[in-house]
């Protein structure tokens, strides 16, 4: 199995601090966000990595290199200026992603998800084509994306009763399930998601551990500061 994260966005809301550096390259802790989620891979036990990049891609590649000094390897997919958005960044890496079920991680967010839990997501054999990892919702985005019965997803504003979660742009996809993605579109995930629902081919869990989703400067320093004492 294969993991992909995802690194060609362009952090607006991070600048200045994304004019020289891109995103996933930001430090909290002590190392670049991306490399938290190298390591953790490679500690569960994955031995290949794709990652996207377009703004300041080759800082990327000049810092993760071909991956051994991580005990993996790494190949990527740049894409052109602007970026192909989420969708359209998984479907142009899928030719290094193989024909399995893959991970795929956003490059700005921090979480302590089990990522070894993905083979065995991967591994259940029905007709799932994608399995959402959902958190508890930030006060950022108080609404959630989805609502979560057991497995069963829908859409945050359907009905009531179970409440809304965020999605932690953490999922295990099936190569199929980007079919419809045509070679360079630029596209995000978010319509893909809700056509799946509803073709009842996209499941999820709950995360109840820690997440962050660095999207401002303030929840970069903030996120720093926590993990600082690990070091």
């Amino acid at each position: 199995m294969k993991a992909m994260i995802l690194a060609a966005g362009r952090g607006e809301r991070l600048r200045p601090l994304t004019d020289t550096t891109p995103k996933p390259l930001l430090r909290a802790g002590g190392k670049p966000l991306i490399v938290w989620h190298i390591e953790r891979l490679a500690a569960a036990g994955w031995r290949e990595v794709v990652v996207n990049h377009a703004h300041l891609g080759e800082q990327i590649e000049a810092a993760l290199g071909d991956g051994r000094v991580f005990g993996l390897a790494i190949r990527y997919s740049p894409e052109p200026p602007g970026a192909l958005e989420t969708a359209g960044g998984i479907a142009a890496a899928l030719p290094l992603l193989g024909r399995a079920a893959f991970l795929a991680v956003n490059g700005d967010v921090w979480c302590d998800w089990d990522f070894a839990r993905a083979r065995h997501v991967a591994e259940a054999g029905d007709r799932r084509q994608a399995h959402l990892i959902l958190v508890d919702n930030p006060p950022h985005h108080p609404d959630g994306d989805f609502r979560l019965t057991g497995e069963t997803l829908s859409s945050s504003a359907a009905g009531s009763g179970d409440p809304a979660l965020t999605y932690a742009g953490i999922g295990i996809f099936w190569p199929e399930f980007f079919a419809g993605v045509a070679p360079g579109a630029v596209m995000k995930l978010r319509p893909l998601l809700d056509d799946g629902i509803r073709r009842g081919i996209v499941t999820g869990e709950r995360h109840g551990g820690r997440w962050v989703d660095v999207g401002t400067g303030e929840r970069l320093a903030q996120l720093d500061r926590e993990l600082l004492p690990t070091r």
